[in-house]
């Protein structure tokens, strides 16, 4: 394998929906920096809801796939990321991210007291949204883990079919109600090429300022 990186543009460009996966393992080196890489993913008020479980073992890979009604990716790929989110974390970690930030010099303290007394009643407000909003920011997690992992010469799956119940259950969190899963990402050396499948044309899906209406 390549393992020199792609571009960004190239790794866009090549990356594909791999549906078979070899066995080989992911050299732990190349594993970790894979993990480093997607934990830059931004998030909301960089209050990063998202809790990743690698899930590696066979009784795990086989359990998981249980789950995702036999999808044989996770079986064949070495390890599959659960992102989950800790909906309501943000209670828990935020003197530590404000603490960081101001550290870090990347926020004066000033701003820092400002996200510490409008951040908790924006979060309330969301209400039933709040699951949602730490959603999307898992979803940018495993977008930059797609990215970086296709950069690096492995491939992806994203897939949405499961059980959350028994997707939770598997990586033991089961009856949790602030832990929500937004996706499973496997992730190793494809077993056969993918063509593009295409997409719709520019015009029926990209537009400026506003939607046409009926917006189809």
């Amino acid at each position: 394998m390549n393992h020199s990186d792609l571009s960004v543009s190239a790794a866009v460009r090549s990356r594909r929906s791999i549906k078979s996966f070899k066995s080989d393992p992911i050299p732990e080196a190349h594993l970790e920096e894979l993990v480093s890489l997607m934990q830059d993913a931004p998030s909301s008020w960089n209050f990063q809801p998202t809790r990743a479980v690698l899930v590696r073992s066979m009784a795990q890979k086989e359990a998981l796939a249980a789950a995702a009604w036999g999808q044989k990716q996770i079986l064949e790929a070495p390890v599959t990321f659960v992102f989950a989110v800790s909906i309501r974390g943000w209670e828990i970690h935020m003197d530590e991210v404000l603490k960081t930030g101001v550290s870090s010099e990347a926020w004066p303290q000033k701003f820092a007291d400002w996200i510490r007394q409008n951040a908790p009643g924006f979060q309330k407000g969301l209400g039933e949204k709040e699951r949602e909003y730490a959603i999307k920011d898992a979803m940018i997690m495993a977008t930059t883990l797609a990215l970086a992992a296709q950069s690096k010469g492995y491939s992806t799956c994203y897939i949405n079919g499961w059980d959350e119940t028994k997707v939770k259950e598997v990586i033991g969190v089961e009856g949790d109600m602030n832990i929500a899963i937004a996706l499973l990402l496997p992730v190793g050396v494809k077993s056969a090429e993918a063509k593009h499948p295409g997409r719709l044309p520019a015009a029926k899906t990209i537009f400026t300022d506003r939607l046409p209406s009926p917006a189809i």
